[in-house]
């Protein structure tokens, strides 16, 4: 009797004499070279996002949150990430849209 992977083994394996043609490498994924700033270093990327921040609340065009606007955003996503744990029994809650 033969084992299965012996006979698995033969059916895939050329006969002699003859070569197998060259299945295209999709197992070994290419080594993609960074760009951008993925490729500077951390330290540099952070101290240029530093100097745009602060050239930014200089020209004044730099978005500062007052603190309703967080309240709103926080809720907000509040909302959006516990929207799956509600219990089977717990009603949703009320949507509120803004009155026209």
């Amino acid at each position: 009797m033969q084992n299965p992977i012996d006979t698995e083994q033969k059916e895939t394996q050329a006969p002699a004499g003859e070569q197998q043609a060259a299945a295209p490498s999709a197992e070994v994924a290419p080594v993609r070279k960074r760009r951008g700033f993925a490729a500077i270093d951390r330290t540099l990327v952070r101290e240029i996002a530093r100097k745009g921040g602060k050239a930014a609340h200089a020209a004044g065009t730099a978005h500062e949150f007052t603190s309703e606007e967080a309240r709103v955003a926080g809720r907000k996503g509040g909302q959006a990430t516990h929207a799956n744990r509600r219990r089977p029994g717990d009603q949703p809650a009320p949507q509120q849209h803004p009155q026209k």
